[in-house]
């Protein structure tokens, strides 16, 4: 099993998406890419740990790759938005792919390469990507939430 990690917004939409893919076998919802360790919901919705809302999704490389993932995570969300997506506002809603390997930083880097050459977009992509840093799975309220409520919006 594989490990592959993308900030899209609102971590709650995207992680049902990932989760609906073939070759998935779990999704988890937390924080990654800031400066606090262990940091609460309440401490990102508060700007001061730097970290984004973000999936991390465990999958099977034989049943699907991880250029497959990417190329996901480009349609779950609109790329060219810096720290937001729709009405949420703030860093932790950043696009962003947080590489575990050189291999995937370059299967990442030619994905969004290839979907910004496409001229699908007015805008540039603003898709970071960068190290993976250090994972910090969020309060079980948030984890598969859109499965929980039969869907939803991204506010609580």
């Amino acid at each position: 099993m594989e490990k592959a990690i993308f900030a899209a917004g609102c971590f709650w939409s995207v992680e049902a998406a990932f989760a609906a893919m073939p070759g998935v076998s779990e999704t988890e919802v937390g924080y990654t890419g800031g400066i606090t360790d262990h940091p609460t919901y309440e401490d990102v919705c508060a700007h001061g740990t730097g970290h984004a809302e973000a999936v991390r999704v465990t999958y099977d490389g034989t049943k699907t790759s991880y250029a497959d993932l990417v190329q996901k995570f480009f349609t779950l969300h609109d790329p060219t938005q810096v720290n937001r997506q729709g009405p949420d506002v703030g860093d932790q809603y950043r696009s962003a792919i947080f590489f575990l390997s050189p291999e995937q930083e370059r299967i990442a880097r030619a994905v969004k390469a290839k979907i910004g050459d496409s001229g699908r977009y007015k805008n540039p992509i603003a898709t970071i990507i960068e190290p993976a840093k250090t994972f910090w799975r969020a309060e079980e309220y948030h984890q598969h939430y859109v499965a929980k409520k039969g869907g939803g919006s991204c506010h609580i």
